[in-house]
């Protein structure tokens, strides 16, 4: 990874800002989580701490204009893709500040103003939705391109086969990114699966495909960069595979009986997206001990200025209940 941080055309800068990105992401799951444990977030929620990578390093390449839709463990794509803080903060809890003024919660933020098209809490619908703004996108010309964020339970599901073939046939600009945690809500992808590798199924369809290391952040970025090249120059969809790691569990009430805590511990400590790339950044001296202790200070603040917002926004009144209802 050293190496490709001298060779990325990206600015030391850029970098130092795809990790504080990363470090905004994974202290935001950590104040909901505590949120969570408080009784001040109900329902559930799904935690991507340790895919921080996956989530910046796909949005890099990406404009305004562009779109994203997620799934239901989407916090980071909707961080990543330029949704503030302090309105997702008031989303989950439930607040009329929030994005989808406290009514869609942890699993349904979405963010129309910087092309995040939503979250979705069912498994795999976020693939037709992308491919349906990606022919939206080719028919009237407008030019922005699609990612579609997915995990590897969505794979085997029939919207995804559907979504991957529509897109292939008609060359939509749209790029199908799956984060390959390697273990859906009770098991191992190994029994789910009887392949090695998601991306293999690209080649059914015709389309582009490549598995990648998803705790590399530049890895993911040189990967997305080159799929929402292929895109936007007409020549259709990519499917990538990031394989990452999530530290918890599918959603809070999963004890996690499905892997050992060894296993756990070694993807915390040796494939820290963070921590490897921040070593990296002080290795070649693009980051300095204080720029990074300024960025543990600043990432705070900005939690806690979040925290103190959604709490003291108001809830949304018994009058507002069938607004924004459309059917």
């Amino acid at each position: 990874m050293s190496n490709l941080i001298k060779e990325t055309s990206h600015s030391p800068e850029q970098l130092k800002t795809m990790l504080y990105d990363m470090m905004v992401i994974r202290s935001f799951e950590e104040t909901v989580e505590k949120l969570f444990q408080q009784g001040k977030i109900h329902g559930t929620m799904h935690l991507c701490i340790g895919q921080e990578a996956t989530a910046v390093g796909a949005c890099v390449p990406l404009t305004k204009g562009d779109k994203i839709t997620s799934n239901h463990r989407g916090h980071g794509h909707s961080l990543a893709k330029g949704t503030g803080v302090k309105g997702m903060m008031a989303e989950l809890l439930g607040k009329e500040t929030g994005y989808c003024k406290g009514k869609g919660g942890s699993m349904h933020i979405a963010d129309l103003d910087v092309g995040n098209l939503g979250a979705n809490g069912i498994v795999a619908a976020g693939l037709p939705l992308a491919t349906g703004a990606a022919l939206t996108s080719k028919m009237k010309d407008l030019g922005y391109v699609v990612v579609s964020f997915f995990g590897d339970g969505a794979t085997n599901e029939g919207a995804f086969h559907e979504a991957l073939n529509l897109a292939s046939v008609w060359d939509l600009p749209v790029v199908f990114f799956c984060e390959n945690n390697l273990y859906g809500m009770s098991g191992s992808i190994k029994e789910m699966t009887n392949i090695e590798n998601i991306s293999e199924r690209g080649a059914s369809y015709g389309i582009p495909s490549e598995t990648i290391d998803g705790n590399d952040v530049l890895a993911v970025v040189e990967a997305t960069e080159r799929a929402v090249e292929r895109a936007r120059n007409g020549e259709g969809p990519t499917l990538i595979e990031a394989k990452t790691y999530r530290w918890r569990g599918h959603s809070r009430s999963d004890a996690r009986k499905y892997r050992t805590r060894d296993e756990e511990k070694e993807w915390r400590q040796m494939k820290d997206p963070i921590a490897s790339f921040k070593d990296n950044l002080l290795a070649q001296d693009i980051l300095t001990d204080d720029e990074y202790e300024e960025f543990v200070k600043k990432v705070q603040a900005e939690m806690d200025e979040a925290v103190e917002f959604a709490e003291n926004s108001k809830e949304p009144g018994l009058d507002t209940l069938m607004d924004d209802i459309f059917a």
